[in-house]
């Protein structure tokens, strides 16, 4: 090989205190620390379709029971057998239903 190559490096230039050697460093540390916080499953959000999943199950949920839990109270305060119970329950069905289909009409991006 030539002497003059411009691409090898004169012998001792690859020493511990090499300028380029310690900045290709300080940018290797930095990128594996800017992936590891982008791929940290604590610090990214959930996404919006996750969130909406979860908007419903509770309202599935949160629905019926509420509505049974208030019948069951009108029940209990004025006896009215288990009438209160079951149009609470029905009600709340209702109203879970109606708020899915509002949530299911927003884009989940």
């Amino acid at each position: 090989m030539a002497a003059d190559d411009s691409r090898q490096d004169p012998i001792g230039g690859n020493g511990p205190d090499d300028a380029r050697i310690a900045s290709l460093d300080a940018r290797l540390q930095a990128a594996t620390a800017a992936e590891k916080a982008r791929t940290t499953p604590a610090q990214r959000a959930p996404d919006k379709g996750y969130r909406q999943g979860s908007r419903v199950l509770a309202e599935l949920i949160g629905g019926p029971v509420g509505g049974a839990l208030l019948g069951w109270l009108i029940d209990r305060l004025f006896g009215t057998g288990h009438w209160g119970l079951l149009v609470g329950m029905f009600l709340g069905i209702i109203v879970a239903f109606r708020n899915i289909i509002k949530i299911s009409g927003e884009r989940p991006e």
